[in-house]
């Protein structure tokens, strides 16, 4: 597996052996980040990948101009594999690496511009996530459509072999978590 595009394309991701960690694959990669490029939503970003596994959706992210990423992951051989992804390309300074479940609200509820959530495949608690999320846009991927969701509008769907990609944008009548953790109006 590679970088696909900006700074460090071409670059060598590596992966942890077994089937525990599932990691987005190149096409699914490019075809997101096209997308969210073409919405001019990744170049000066921070970023939270949730669900990081090897850290792909995070690092493409920081290749293509995000300022920033915290990847959340709890598995402890995706986080040796990630933390080595980080260090060989450099990327420690605009990293921050998290060991823990990312489907918290302890972690899904960290602001940012851009969320990306990859979950085990079967994952079924989208609304619960994503009524603590404080993110500008998020990027959801799954096995299936993860259906309507309250407080969202879908921006793009499409489906890449296995995977569903959900491109979400809160919608103006949104209630989102404040910093206190009481529900506040979100403005868009």
């Amino acid at each position: 597996m590679r970088v696909i595009a900006g700074s460090l394309r071409g670059r060598r991701i590596e992966s942890p052996r077994g089937d525990a960690t599932r990691p987005t694959t190149d096409k699914v990669r490019e075809a997101v980040f096209n997308s969210l490029g073409s919405l001019d939503v990744v170049v000066g970003a921070t970023v939270v990948d949730l669900f990081a596994g090897t850290g792909a959706m995070g690092i493409e992210a920081l290749s293509r101009g995000a300022t920033r990423c915290t990847f959340v992951e709890r598995d402890r051989n995706a986080l040796a594999v990630l933390v080595s992804n980080i260090s060989a390309l450099g990327l420690e300074g605009k990293s921050q690496v998290v060991s823990g479940d990312a489907s918290s609200s302890r972690y899904a509820s960290i602001e940012c511009d851009l969320l990306i959530a990859d979950p085990p495949y079967g994952f079924d608690r989208w609304q619960e996530l994503l009524d603590v999320v404080r993110a500008s846009f998020v990027v959801c991927e799954s096995g299936d459509s993860i259906g309507e969701v309250s407080g969202w509008e879908v921006v793009r769907e499409g489906r890449y072999g296995r995977t569903m990609v959900t491109f979400l944008r809160p919608s103006p009548s949104r209630t989102a978590p404040s910093t206190d953790g009481h529900i506040s109006h979100h403005s868009t």
